[in-house]
């Protein structure tokens, strides 16, 4: 699935069930669809009905073999787990019983087994789902507002970031499907969520050297601000009694020998539990909300596909002109990043325009690589540069998969650019000094500390972009995990590189650190442990020094109970991220 023009569907296209969404549901919703496939949908109430299964950023949709109703089957923020189940399914037969995937999505749900055909009476008239349940325990979270800053005068950026409500068009009066042989599995509809937002970590301050203003002092907002617009967007929690609360099962089963609804799946759900998780930090909401006015509340226009293009190519052309100082090339990435965050459609573009990428992975070698290689040393302004380069592109990889021209552009050249893009992404964790008897600079190995933390999001990505283009889930495919860490093995400093982050995952995971890890803390050690996972499953040399130099680190300090204690179960990413721990345990100290 892609998209392409002003939002539609590219490759393996159906013409009728794109045409069908696109009249009845929102554009917010239209253009967050990442895929769509047949599938044969077993659940409570529905047996064996060959359905389509439309997916979104936020949940599963249910739609008639051919389309006439759409529903909602399952949020994302009730999903448990999503795995394949290695069956051959009776009721299908020949080629169709061999290739097909038979997916399990494992959830929760407030309500008890209700009959189809009662549900299709009670909603015939529109197909649409009931009203959003009531708020957990009661009440609702403060509205959010999402401010843009550092926007150039000669441009409206105000229209950078007009944020989608996700929400269903009334449908039209079609005819329902038949309650002998159909009835839509019935979860209530949660309510809106924000989209993913990235919180960047602020470094301390560092003075401003006597020849030039240092990158620092344009983050830490010694330059003036460029006026943005305050967007709010109200955030509601579904949630249930959890005395009510049971767990359900819904069943696909893609027929397609070539299907890729599991790795959509998996890619959509990591997404959302991230973004999600991350929108429950105190810090980061306040931080949202620093900035209000007199426009919060008001819900403004949508901004057109064509309009983001144009402001994006303005953008682009600053950032590619001859001769840009490092503090204007600072500026400009700012405001790239913070518009990504905020307007997929940016995102999108960016994957078309290869010279803005290039030019970022060109960027990161001479900063972060260049100037070390002459001086053996980092300065302020080179990690600070290199964490907004690295935080930038990391956002661009955010729901953008169903995107082809990322694909093209990551895969020509048998992936030279993504080649490129690793080896300037590994770096030495290990802070050094002019001189090497002095006392090492704590602000610098806390921009130190920032980058590699950036790093390992970046690299988080890229290897969830090798499970999307593994369709056999095999190691040798291009840009797969294997290939990717393959890639990474004659840097120099990989190993030290992965022997820090398998150490911060000990420190967290120890009594030595906080009894209860932020948001933004839990996100960052479910993306390590998905990066040392990757090396345990599918390279032996980073497997066989992670066993070597780190089990006993692990078979003493990370505990399963520890680490329970750390994530508080409300939030999302903490049963995946428990799940992961075992995993990785199982794997370091048993083989």
């Amino acid at each position: 699935m892609a998209r392409t023009g002003s939002g539609t569907l590219l490759s393996r296209r159906n013409i009728k069930l794109d045409s069908f969404l696109k009249r009845n549901t929102e554009r917010a919703v239209y253009e967050r669809i990442r895929a769509y496939e047949p599938c044969v949908v077993i659940s409570e109430t529905v047996n064996k009905v060959y359905m389509h299964v439309v997916l979104s950023d936020e949940r599963v949709y249910l739609t008639e073999y051919p389309p006439r109703t759409l529903t909602a089957a399952v949020s994302f923020v009730r999903v448990r787990d999503i795995e394949l189940v290695n069956d051959l399914p009776d009721f299908l037969s020949g080629k169709d019983r061999e290739h097909c995937q038979h997916i399990r999505i494992t959830y929760v749900t407030d309500k008890p087994t209700a009959r189809g055909r009662d549900w299709l009476r009670r909603d015939k008239r529109t197909g649409l789902l009931p009203a959003a349940p009531p708020s957990r325990r009661g009440s609702h979270c403060p509205p959010i507002t999402h401010t843009l800053e550092g926007y150039p005068a000669n441009r409206n950026h105000n229209e950078w970031t007009k944020e989608e409500v996700h929400m269903l068009k009334p449908t039209r009066s079609a005819s329902c499907p038949n309650p002998e042989t159909l009835g839509l599995l019935r979860v209530p509809h949660p309510p809106t969520r924000p989209p993913s937002l990235y919180s960047p970590t602020s470094s301390p301050s560092l003075p401003p050297s006597p020849s030039e203003q240092s990158l620092k002092s344009l983050e830490s907002g010694q330059v003036p601000r460029r006026i943005g617009s305050v967007l709010s967007r109200l955030l509601r929690r579904d949630c249930v009694d959890s005395g009510e609360e049971r767990e359900a099962e819904l069943h696909l089963y893609a027929v397609s020998q070539t299907s890729r609804l599991y790795l959509h799946l998996q890619s959509s759900w990591n997404s959302f539990i991230i973004r999600s998780t991350l929108l429950l930090d105190p810090l980061y909401r306040r931080k949202c909300n620093a900035s209000s006015d007199s426009t919060l509340g008001k819900r403004c226009p949508e901004i057109s596909w064509e309009r983001t293009a144009h402001l994006f190519g303005q953008l682009s052309s600053e950032l590619l002109q001859d001769g840009i100082s490092v503090e204007s090339l600072y500026l400009l990435l700012q405001e790239l990043r913070t518009a990504a965050h905020r307007n997929i459609t940016l995102r999108r573009l960016f994957w078309r325009s290869s010279e803005v990428c290039v030019l970022l992975v060109q960027t990161l070698e001479e900063s972060l690589h260049g100037c070390q290689s002459l001086s053996g040393v980092y300065t302020a302004d080179q990690l600070l540069l290199s964490t907004l380069i690295v935080q930038t592109l990391a956002v661009m990889f955010r729901e953008t998969e169903v995107e082809a021209a990322r694909l093209n552009l990551l895969s020509a050249k048998k992936g030279a650019l993504v080649s490129r893009m690793l080896l300037a992404l590994i770096c030495d964790p290990r802070l050094q000094t002019q001189s090497r008897g002095s006392l090492i600079d704590s602000e610098l190995q806390a921009l130190l500390s920032d980058y590699l933390d950036a790093a390992c999001s970046l690299l988080f990505e890229l290897l969830l972009l090798g499970q999307e283009t593994s369709r056999c889930f095999t190691v040798d495919n291009l840009l797969s995990v294997g290939w990717t860490l393959r890639v990474l093995q004659p840097h120099p400093h990989l190993l030290s590189f992965i022997g820090y982050q398998a150490q911060q995952v000990v420190l967290v995971l120890s009594d030595l650190q906080e009894p209860v890890l932020s948001p933004v803390r839990s996100v960052l050690l479910f993306q390590r442990c998905r990066l040392l996972l990757a090396c345990l499953q599918y390279n032996s040399q980073l497997a066989q020094h992670l066993r070597s130099h780190f089990r006993e680190e692990f078979r003493y300090f990370v505990k399963p109970s520890c680490a329970e204690k750390k994530l508080p179960p409300h939030y999302p990413i903490s049963l995946p991220t428990l799940q992961l721990v075992e995993h990785i345990l199982t794997l370091i100290l048993h083989r």
